[in-house]
């Protein structure tokens, strides 16, 4: 199914859309009706939810080395392309392409015209008059989403976000219902195979790793006016979800201190699977967060989350959530390596932590402009506002940071505030020098820091330190603005920099040693294994995380023996529930076997179907780089 140009078609489109006669934008809506024109109008007369991605490459729209030479100066983020966006899928499945086409630029115009011509060649005139003037039925705004969406791909933006799919498809299910008799088995039956279909073309649609693709979905919350918006579309996602077993659309599910166990319990059923969600996010904290960030209110409670845990605005947003990252454990680790010997107090020491973060957060700041970002065209014509080049911004232009080791850099700092500050049984330079040599020759020292040294999830002497490094992290990056006229947003998420950082640090205070993984987001470090759920709740669920709000979930690995009973599945709703209402901000949950996990290193072709929470993301395991394997099989796995 799948092919390629011939060598003749690739040089003719090359030098078409690589023409300097054309502007980038000219030239990204030429690439765009190209790409459709050459691509196959696949059509399964078994399927009800078109389209399929043949085409395996296309041409970009840089001659060989163009784009160096363009971006030379700039600061290029991932691939310098739009990304992470949760597009304005309620107005454009409810009125259509056409109305936006009148106040569009050229090249969003010749975008639509070619999205339109795409759709006409499945020779459905109820899909085709949807795409011109708006769905006009549940089938018809789940195909035209398709459509949408796959034409999003084929532009070049990517990392294209589902959105919160129960609430834009909510009208079309109750008029259905109405209308037509639109029965529960029938719905169901349609959510599956639209679930599917975010999986035909996933293999081609890769992040860091396969199944990082920013396929996302949201379910649940409020409304814009703050009414709880469940809805029966909330139930039958979960359901879709439950029956196709697939990583993608990756579900995530808003809650507050109001949602019923009994959603959770059945969210639960999720987590069983070992999908590694839903992902849970609490508009209880998320909500007042973004607005002290500058979101309305009513933009606020309309939150969703980009391809990860990120939290974006649907149609208004050119965020860019997850731009760079600090490492917070390096800056503990530098400030004890240049100044412990120094320093008369733990709170002198804490002190020049807060002055390594400033420091760096003025080095990032720097270093983020000016910022390099292609031209979108097609993506501008599903936004809120259509006029406007999405390129160039949005409604709200915010840049997110990432925060890593968050857990190693308090577990460095309660150690070294217990034995150098409080008992003072271990001497600064000893320390210092067992560090340098990564503990060589210091095998009982080494194992005090790792095993019997505080460690944030299990020892409440480490919660002050926790809360005082987010004020500190929030305080470094507060009243900046970006070049684009948007504030920064610190958060607890890692990303990919949990192995990244990770590379970069030493033997550590906290009994860390080189080549060592740093625990995923806002997770207890990966040297705790003596700590229960509930405590690492507790002690995750910090005050001040409401001022790092960019997102990043605590991410907990429950033993598959957790799931086996209807009295289980309710425990670890209660869990989730009890996180809610202590205040933690975000949280995922991944089912695992560390035996099975084991075994499908070493035997893969027998575990091809084992899915597991990554970072912010579900993959395969065994299409997972070694290095992000291993850091899944050292996390700790919990019993409920």
């Amino acid at each position: 199914m799948r092919r390629s140009l011939t060598a003749e078609q690739w040089d003719d489109i090359s030098r078409k859309i690589q023409s300097s006669t054309l502007t980038l934008a000219q030239r990204a809506a030429l690439r765009f009706k190209l790409f459709l024109e050459y691509e196959s109008d696949w059509i399964d007369a078994a399927e009800r939810i078109p389209a399929r991605r043949t085409l395996a490459s296309f041409p970009d729209i840089y001659a060989p080395g163009e784009k160096e030479r363009l971006t030379s100066g700039f600061h290029v983020h991932e691939q310098g392309r739009v990304c992470n966006i949760s597009s304005d899928w309620a107005g454009v499945l409810r009125e259509g392409l056409l109305p936006r086409r009148e106040r569009c630029a050229p090249e969003t115009v010749q975008c639509i015209d070619a999205a339109l011509e795409y759709a006409d060649r499945y020779g459905d005139e109820r899909l085709s008059q949807a795409m011109r003037t708006g769905a006009s039925s549940f089938l018809d705004a789940l195909r035209m989403f398709r459509i949408l969406h796959f034409c999003l791909w084929a532009s070049n933006v990517y990392h294209n976000t589902v959105g919160r799919f129960d609430q834009y498809m909510y009208p079309y299910y109750v008029a259905d219902k109405q209308n037509i008799g639109l029965d529960s088995a029938t719905v169901l039956s349609l959510l599956e195979e639209f679930f599917l279909s975010f999986n035909r073309d996933s293999d081609l649609y890769q992040g860091m790793q396969q199944g990082d693709n920013g396929q996302s979905m949201m379910l649940g919350g409020c409304d814009r006016d703050g009414r709880c918006a469940v809805n029966e579309l909330t139930s039958l996602c979960i359901t879709a979800s439950l029956n196709i077993r697939k990583i993608d659309p990756k579900i995530n599910l808003r809650v507050d201190k109001n949602t019923p166990l009994e959603l959770l319990v059945k969210c639960t059923e999720l987590t069983r699977l070992g999908l590694g969600f839903p992902q849970y996010s609490n508009d209880d904290i998320v909500i007042p967060a973004l607005v002290k960030l500058g979101y309305s209110i009513e933009d606020a409670r309309d939150y969703t989350v980009a391809a990860c845990w990120e939290f974006i605005i649907p149609g208004l947003a050119m965020d860019i959530p997850n731009i760079d990252a600090i490492s917070l454990a390096g800056a503990a680790d530098t400030v004890i390596r240049a100044k412990l010997a120094q320093c008369r107090s733990f709170a002198q020491l804490l002190e020049e932590v807060r002055a390594e973060l400033f420091a760096r957060a003025d080095a990032l700041e720097a270093a983020l402009k000016p910022i390099w970002i292609e031209p979108a065209p097609f993506q501008s014509a599903l936004m809120s506002d259509p006029t406007r080049d999405i390129s160039e911004g949005a409604k709200y232009n915010n840049y997110g940071i990432h925060g890593t080791g968050f857990a190693t850099a308090v577990d460095q700092l309660a150690a070294v505030k217990k034995y150098i500050y409080d008992e003072r049984s271990i001497d600064p330079n000893a320390l210092l020098d067992a560090m340098n040599d990564a503990f060589a020759r210091s095998a009982e020292l080494k194992y005090k820091l790792r095993a019997e040294a505080p460690k944030l999830g299990r020892d409440s002497e480490c919660e002050p330190i926790a809360d005082y490094l987010l004020d500190a992290f929030a305080d470094s990056w507060a009243g900046r603005k970006n070049e684009r006229g948007g504030v920064f947003r610190p958060g607890t998420g890692s990303a990919m920099y949990y192995l990244w950082h990770a590379d970069e640090l030493g033997a550590l205070a906290d009994g860390h040693m080189p080549g060592e993984p740093l625990s995923a987001n806002f997770s207890p470090s990966l040297l705790v294994s003596d700590a229960g759920p509930l405590s690492v709740i507790q002690a995750m669920a910090r005050p001040g995380i409401a001022r790092v709000i960019n997102g990043g979930p605590l991410t907990l690995e429950l033993s598959d023996t957790v799931f086996k009973n209807d009295e289980s599945l309710e425990k670890v709703g209660q869990l989730v529930r009890g996180f809610i209402i202590l205040g933690g901000h975000q949280m995922q949950l991944n089912a695992v076997n560390r035996q099975t996990l084991l075994s499908a290193q070493h035997d893969p072709d027998n575990h091809r179907g084992l899915i597991v929470r990554v970072w912010g993301w579900s993959g395969h395991f065994v299409q997972l780089d070694k290095s992000y394997q291993d850091q899944i099989i050292k996390r700790t796995s919990y019993k409920v």
